[in-house]
């Protein structure tokens, strides 16, 4: 094996958007919302649909508004200064919920209240700014250097991550009382989410070709012609059903506090977890993206999710207790991985340059409204118990697998 294979030679803008990608990794495994901030929730005494929306606003907020932001941008030559601005804006709000934790967690509705508004914010900014972003990748990284672009971004980012599970280990078992544990947490997650931002906001970003300006109501009336084609709309389908799937999500770490009854310390191991598996299935899957394609990735990584919720399902019903559970969230992680890089890869991939944004607008605007399963997962949960989201949640990511063998298998 040659020294250019195992040490590329990035490009400065390359070795910007790497950087980028370990700072927001670090920040996520301090934020992470389907383990940290819903264990935050959950000691709010916040009920299980309110727990579920948590992901479904940093998800579907991220993906809603982005159909808007394509007409926008479509005709921009430069994208960075949208990304910018928008970076501002989640810096902000990131603040804002640092706050809202240290100061109001006494009045747990109101802090509820205004920690969740914050948190649309910030993930309505997010789908401003993610656009942006993938137009600058697709600009500045060549297709066949992306699989190893986003696995190094996604390799060192997740060993950084891993050792925020242990800062918020050793903070929430610390001495420091809730509610400052929890906006210390946060307090870092932002520190590294800004560094991250404006890490990638000094890219050099080519210009693109001038386009006629879009609007929203030409986008949409575009949606058809999009869903034309049949490799898009296979893609779709199981970015819906994975999107469906993910219900069960925000209730691993809350079943674990709630009804298995481990103790709030427990959840920076779980981050551990997700963070610590992160680089080690990242070598896997970027080895399958160069051999294999991102269709692969994508078969591969949905029974790495749908077998979380059968392990936490098989955990909760022989008491294996907290060391067994952990099985939940590597897989979890696991599988988040391959999706971050096979979604990624595919959706670049089989979209045309010249409508790559209006394929990146649409299907994410479409996805972002499944991506509010896990508040009807929140509902099933307080009717029938998490067993019973656990159980549909590995049917949903059956027929996904299933789907997955229509995507085209050169992406």
């Amino acid at each position: 094996m040659t020294a250019a294979r195992t040490r590329p030679d990035w490009t400065p803008n390359e070795r910007l958007g790497i950087l980028n990608g370990w700072l927001v990794f670090l920040g996520d495994g301090f934020f992470s919302v389907s383990v940290v901030v819903a264990g935050f929730a959950a000691r709010l005494g916040a009920p299980n649909f309110v727990i579920g929306l948590l992901p479904a606003i940093a998800g579907g907020g991220w993906m809603l508004p982005q159909l808007l932001v394509a007409s926008r941008v479509r005709s921009l030559p430069y994208k960075l200064p949208t990304y910018r601005s928008a970076a501002l804006v989640r810096m902000l709000t990131y603040l804002a919920m640092v706050l809202i934790a240290a100061t109001l967690a006494d009045r747990p509705a109101l802090c509820l209240t205004l920690f969740i508004l914050a948190m649309v914010l910030n993930a309505l900014a997010s789908g401003v700014a993610g656009l942006p972003f993938l137009e600058v990748v697709s600009k500045t990284v060549a297709p066949e250097r992306r699989a190893r672009y986003f696995g190094t971004r996604n390799l060192w980012g997740g060993l950084l991550a891993f050792g925020a599970g242990l800062a918020v280990r050793a903070i929430l078992g610390s001495d420091l009382a809730f509610p400052l544990n929890y906006a210390l947490i946060f307090l870092l997650a932002t520190v590294a989410f800004t560094l991250g931002y404006g890490v990638f906001g000094r890219v050099t970003e080519p210009p693109d070709q001038p386009l006629a300006p879009g609007n929203l109501r030409d986008e949409i009336r575009a949606i058809p012609q999009t869903l034309a084609d049949g490799h898009f709309r296979a893609f779709l389908t199981v970015r819906l059903l994975l999107a469906a799937a993910s219900m069960a999500e925000p209730f691993y770490a809350v079943y674990a506090l709630r009804d298995l009854n481990y103790p709030a310390a427990t959840l920076g191991v779980f981050v551990m977890a997700l963070t610590g598996a992160a680089p080690f299935s990242n070598l896997v899957w970027q080895r399958v993206a160069e051999r294999k394609g991102s269709r692969r990735i994508l078969r591969y990584a949905t029974v790495c999710a749908g077998l979380a919720p059968l392990v936490a399902l098989t955990v909760g019903t022989l008491g294996l207790g907290s060391l067994a559970y952990l099985g939940v969230f590597i897989l979890s992680s696991v599988a988040l991985q391959g999706f971050n890089l096979g979604h990624t890869n595919h959706l670049l991939n089989i979209a045309p340059p010249d409508a790559r944004s209006r394929y990146i607008g649409t299907l994410n605007t479409l996805v972002g409204a499944a991506l509010f399963a896990p508040v009807a997962g929140g509902l099933l949960a307080d009717a029938a118990g998490y067993r019973a989201v656990f159980v549909l949640s590995a049917l949903l990511f059956a027929a996904a697998w299933w789907q997955c063998g229509r995507l085209r298998r050169d992406a």
